[in-house]
């Protein structure tokens, strides 16, 4: 029987999280269920999300943010129960993609509630932290898309969550050439060898780090470039960008540094084609879905040798590294660069992407939601 399935996600614009939401979304409808995602919308002038989708929408207009985090969350809650108050008792699962969706759930007693936790914060503010544990005990069922974040909501909270997979979409994401690359090269002053990662500038994406190490790559590659795409977030990482364009500044290396920031939905699968290598160190990730399109675009990647990345990743796949080490970056950039070496790594791609799909994923959702039965409110 067909499921009513109502999906949260805080933003529109693309993240991790919300990506998921879009893939897992078009993938249930495809399945037969009928699907409304319920989002943030940030930006009146240009609304709603960047691509065509099969399922309804229900955008929910946030107000301007208020300076301080606490007291922006509270905000998002409240816009989000406001918006999902009139509709309870429509859907046959509530699901939320984060803390937010979850906490407004919560405060409509939404039954049954599913909620992703694509990964735990170390938060240092009492309100947030509360507001992720309410976001973690209050639903029915959680979900997470790794075995490292599986084990922590055992440890931290004696929770059993259910590993869901994640997929890639190789309709969008391939090796094959869409004629977008020249203009695109174009667009950015793309040269190369190009470097190519996305997330943005912030701690956990490792972005100092990364920058160090292309610095020394730079040295023997006078034409190199670092590309950074994305960087839309909830948080305020300003001091941390300060650090990093000091190091811009003091490694001398600002023209071989690329900023596009965040790049139209449509235009991101040519850009993975215009690099040469994906880099991607990051020391705290749910899952990392751009390391799997890159990986189906055709590009070597390199990234951090922990969970959860060595989950699906082995050295054969991808060049696996300490991501505390600025030199083990910086020559494992060196090294995807050789011919044969980046070729032995793709060799090995096909059987990764047969594995993860988002059809997968769906399946797996829909036994998740069917396993709660007749859920109670709480």
């Amino acid at each position: 029987m067909p499921l009513k399935i109502a999906l949260l996600t805080y933003a529109t614009k693309p993240r991790g999280s919300v990506i998921h939401t879009l893939e897992l979304a078009t993938a249930l409808t495809h399945l037969g269920h009928q699907v409304c995602i319920y989002a943030l919308e940030k930006h009146p002038d240009q609304p709603g999300f960047e691509r065509p989708l099969p399922c309804t929408v229900h955008l929910i207009s946030a107000r301007p943010a208020p300076a301080d985090i606490d007291d922006l969350i509270r905000q998002r809650i409240g816009e989000f129960t406001a918006a999902l108050q009139p509709r309870l008792g429509q859907y046959d699962i509530y699901h939320a993609q984060d803390c937010i969706g979850a906490n407004a759930l919560a405060q409509i007693e939404a039954a049954p509630v599913v909620r992703t936790v694509h990964h735990i914060e170390a938060f240092q503010s009492p309100y947030l932290q509360q507001c992720q544990d309410r976001s973690i005990r209050h639903p029915h069922r959680c979900l997470v898309v790794s075995d490292r974040w599986r084990q922590a909501l055992r440890a931290d909270y004696g929770i059993e969550a259910v590993r869901v997979v994640n997929g890639v979409d190789q309709r969008r994401f391939s090796p094959q050439l869409s004629g977008e690359e020249p203009q695109l090269r174009q667009r950015y002053g793309l040269k190369g060898p190009v470097f190519l990662t996305v997330g943005g500038i912030e701690p956990r994406k490792n972005s100092l780090r990364l920058l160090q190490a292309f610095a020394q790559v730079w040295q023997h590659y006078p034409t190199a470039q670092l590309v950074i795409v994305g960087g839309a977030t909830l948080f305020d990482y300003q001091s941390y960008r300060e650090q990093f364009f000091a190091q811009v500044e003091k490694l001398g290396i600002r023209d071989a540094l690329v900023l596009p920031g965040v790049v139209p939905d449509a235009e991101l699968p040519a850009l993975y084609r215009c690099a040469d290598a994906f880099v991607f160190p990051s020391v705290k990730e749910g899952w990392g879905l751009v390391v799997m399109e890159a990986i189906a675009s055709g590009l070597p990647v390199v990234t951090a040798n922990q969970a959860p990345f060595t989950e699906f990743l082995t050295p054969q796949q991808a060049c696996l590294v300490d991501p505390q080490g600025v030199r083990a970056i910086a020559a494992a950039m060196e090294r995807v660069l050789e011919p044969a070496i980046a070729a032995d790594l793709l060799r090995h791609r096909q059987a990764i992407l047969e594995r993860y799909t988002w059809e997968r994923s769906a399946q797996q959702h829909v036994q998740a939601y069917q396993s709660l039965g007749a859920a109670v409110p709480r």
